[in-house]
């Protein structure tokens, strides 16, 4: 194997410009989930503008890249979806103008997750330029709807279009550090119920959102003696919404219901999360309901792919060839020793590897804590990295692990 990572790193430092303005313009597109049209065309657009061979958008909505036609299919997969701006007075910049400062892009979906899909496409014109990845079909996938239900996209990747890469190398914000893993998660819905009467004699009801009151108490409590794995971290739980039912303000509250943020580390199940939920002396005394969350809203196609809101735990070996292969290309490229970690929150990962066993490594540009933030931003340099990471991944790989 030899493969010139000078020239790979001169090429992706070339294309700073245009991996820039590229990003700029899919923040200029407000791209919610659900709501994802015109930032895929705009994607699919830069695909056949930078010479990819195939590119297609599947019945979901998602964006498929083809680059070369070699026997390995390694996969590289960036949701182009976003989460809302929250509250506007809390931004210094619009977040849809991708405003430029120095190093640094600000707006919507720098980080969480365009950033991501910028270098990918431009990787993949660097392995076009220099003619890499020839024993590989390396497939760029623009997914859709992560921030409402992560991994849902590769259900139907998986299982509709039948797509099944070696790998998958996940472009979610790392800080340009090698991930190989995160907790699960789900999402639980604790529901209570009770009569409603009159607020004027409210012995004569039954009043639900008291039954909560002591639930809510020993979630709190569970959520500090959940199961802990050395690498993973502990399993947690909170609160996340609250609501309840009742005939009116001058009224005993009939009905009551929280749900449940789960982060499952590795050794829980759903089923045990349930469970421990279950057995809570104040959910058996109010009776109350425990159930999992379904999602089953329609993509921007109108598309509408059922599953249930679990989201499983997965880790791959820090000698797997996924990720040495990862490691190996950022010694080449920077000469210096890669952090190899974990994400704190969730990925697409969830089905890949959780439920499908389709190993996946994380690279990506920009750092977990813009995600979701005021003023998100990411960083060009990080955008470069990962774009000269991106091309220079497949070579090692099957160079190295597919004889």
């Amino acid at each position: 194997m030899n493969i010139d990572y000078k020239k790979i790193a001169a090429k992706a430092e070339e294309y700073k410009p245009q991996i820039s303005k590229f990003l700029r313009d899919m923040i200029a597109i407000p791209s919610e989930s659900c709501q994802e049209k015109d930032v895929v065309l705009r994607i699919k657009e830069e695909m056949l503008k930078v010479g990819f061979d195939k590119v297609e958008i599947d019945p979901q909505g998602n964006v498929l890249g083809y680059v070369g036609n070699g026997k390995h299919l390694i996969a590289f997969d960036a949701h182009i979806d976003t989460v809302g701006v929250g509250e506007i007075k809390n931004w210094k910049y619009d977040p849809y103008k991708g405003h430029e400062e120095g190093d640094i892009i600000i707006g919507r979906g720098a980080s969480d997750q365009e950033g991501g899909m910028a270098s990918m496409v431009y990787a993949g014109k660097i392995i076009k330029d220099l003619g890499l990845a020839k024993d590989a079909t390396v497939l760029m996938v623009g997914t859709v709807q992560e921030e409402d239900c992560d991994g849902l996209c590769w259900q139907y990747i998986v299982e509709k279009s039948k797509i099944r890469p070696e790998f998958v190398v996940s472009t979610e914000p790392t800080s340009c550090r090698i991930y190989r893993g995160h907790r699960g998660r789900m999402e639980i819905k604790v529901t209570t119920h009770g009569i409603s009467c009159h607020g004027s004699a409210p012995e004569r009801g039954e009043n639900a959102i008291y039954k909560m009151g002591p639930i809510i108490n020993e979630l709190k409590a569970l959520n500090e003696n959940l199961h802990y794995n050395e690498f993973l971290g502990k399993g947690t739980l909170t609160i996340s919404e609250c609501g309840f039912s009742s005939p009116s303000r001058c009224a005993v509250a009939d009905g009551c219901w929280v749900s449940i943020d789960r982060r499952l580390t590795d050794g829980e199940s759903w089923q045990s999360a349930i469970q421990e939920i279950k057995n809570l002396p104040s959910v058996k005394a109010a009776n109350a309901e425990v159930t999992m969350y379904q999602y089953d809203r329609p993509s921007y196609t109108g598309l509408v792919y059922p599953t249930e809101c679990f989201f499983p735990t997965w880790v791959i070996p820090a000698d797997h060839p996924a990720c040495a292969s990862s490691v190996e290309a950022y010694r080449g490229l920077f000469n210096a020793e890669p952090v190899v970690d974990k994400w704190t929150f969730s990925t697409n990962g969830v089905s890949i590897m959780g439920r499908y066993g389709i190993p996946v490594v994380g690279f990506g540009p920009g750092h977990e804590d813009q995600a979701h933030a005021p003023n998100e931003c990411t960083w060009k340099s990080e955008l470069v990295k990962a774009a000269a990471m991106y091309a220079a991944i497949p070579d090692i790989y099957t160079a190295k692990y597919c004889k």
